[in-house]
């Protein structure tokens, strides 16, 4: 998750060397590329990427910055590299004097556009932007203009072992109540049928709403998930607790395939990034499948995610910073390539790369981008920390049995609404 998690990232379970920022254990810098005033750098700029956990990652975005620099002499770049909770390192460093130029934001944030803390990049695009994802560029338009360079689409979806499935005649769930079967009968005997997070939580509140037929926020920038449909949706989904058929407490959280190739649950809520993972551990004993709907003939959901290159507007060198952001992730077409299949799994967020992306050509990968084109979902751009906090926590206690499972999305709701405002000024 991408930031796809509310919190501690979905790739950012890695630790590292830290460096004290601001008094405060924040990151792992690289020296700048060019930056002492031998290699004639008037400026430099500091590029932050969140720990992705993906071998190699870090060696790659240094290996970039050592490439842009030889093309562009007078421009030094230093990559801090930041493990741990990314979104409230990076909310609370934009408040400081050591604010980075160019950052990554999982899940786009409409309301850094809002406050004008992010720049807004049409201008880089050229003739290019007809090739990135239509719903990319939806996502970060805040005011008619968009405000980012998306650099990965990440997929979220439900892995199963087809072999357990098999075993205990059951086909892949297509509804939820098929989910809940399978995962009832897959329990037992020390494992159980379906992990989505540590919690028994999760992304599944958020999944079970789309999957009913809801909304998140509506159109008209109201919160919606206290609709009918999303009532109806979480009361389905506590049924998942009251079986105790979910995995809890396991020794990695959901991002990692672990407790899938490991065998503590046949079905597990996971990332296209993981696939290697599962390929090399599995074979071809597993398959994907979307969160399926909540009753026949309704609309199964995949989350769509990633990471999306900004650049700080309230920075000392925003011109340097555009270039950057420019030369990497719009004109660069092979260094995309490398980001998106080198180092895990993603889908190109440019719709050429993509169509000739060989490791998305076949089998359950390219299923899994089928799954996305017809199915896939992406958060509203008010849907940052603070609301999906509200939504997520009012959920939990309906999971939980700890209240009624429409007072606490109405009550929610209106939490959320004051948040969502704020950002929309």
């Amino acid at each position: 998750m991408s930031a796809a998690h509310s919190q501690l990232g979905r790739r950012s379970f890695l630790t590292g060397s830290l460096l004290l920022v601001a008094g405060a254990a924040v990151a792992c810098t690289t020296d700048p590329v060019g930056g002492d005033g031998s290699h004639g750098a008037a400026t430099t700029l500091n590029v932050w990427y969140h720990a992705y956990g993906e071998a190699g990652t870090q060696q790659a975005v240094t290996r970039y910055a050592a490439a842009f620099t030889k093309a562009n002499p007078d421009i030094a770049v230093k990559v801090t590299w930041v493990p741990g909770d990314y979104a409230s390192k990076l909310n609370a460093t934009l408040l400081t004097d050591a604010a980075p130029d160019v950052f990554e934001i999982g899940d786009f944030a409409a309301g850094l556009a809002a406050r004008g803390q992010i720049a807004a990049l049409d201008d880089l695009y050229g003739d290019a932007k007809a090739d990135f994802d239509r719903g990319d560029l939806d996502q970060e338009t805040v005011g008619g203009k968009v405000h980012g360079v998306k650099m990965i689409d990440d997929v979220m979806m439900l892995y199963y072992r087809k072999s357990a499935l098999a075993k205990a005649g059951i086909a892949p769930p297509d509804t939820f109540d098929a989910l809940a079967s399978a995962a009832k009968a897959l329990t037992g005997g020390g494992t159980k049928g379906l992990f989505v997070g540590n919690d028994g939580v999760g992304d599944s509140p958020l999944l079970a709403v789309l999957a009913a037929g809801g909304e998140l926020v509506g159109a008209d920038g109201r919160a919606a998930f206290d609709s009918p449909q999303g009532v109806e949706a979480i009361t389905a989904l506590k049924r998942l607790h009251d079986d105790k058929s979910l995995l809890l407490g396991y020794t990695t959280d959901w991002w990692d395939p672990s407790a899938l190739v490991q065998g503590a649950a046949p079905m597990q809520w996971c990332g296209l990034w993981a696939m290697p993972a599962v390929q090399s551990a599995l074979g071809d004993d597993f398959g994907v499948l979307p969160w399926p709907a909540l009753k026949a003939g309704g609309r199964p959901a995949v989350r769509v995610g990633g990471w999306t290159s900004c650049v700080n507007a309230k920075g000392r060198h925003v011109d340097a910073a555009k270039r950057y952001v420019q030369w990497l992730w719009i004109q660069q077409t092979d260094l995309q390539r490398d980001f998106a299949q080198s180092y895990g799994l993603h889908v190109p967020a440019r719709s050429s790369l993509a169509a000739h992306a060989d490791k998305l050509s076949t089998g359950p990968a390219k299923q899994t981008v089928e799954l996305a084109a017809a199915h896939g979902r992406r958060n509203p751009g008010t849907w940052n920390t603070a609301v999906s906090t509200v939504f997520t926590a009012a959920a939990t206690k309906a999971l939980n049995g700890q209240g009624d499972v429409a007072t606490l999305l109405r009550d929610a709701a209106a939490q959320a609404q004051a948040e969502i405002d704020k950002q929309r000024g």
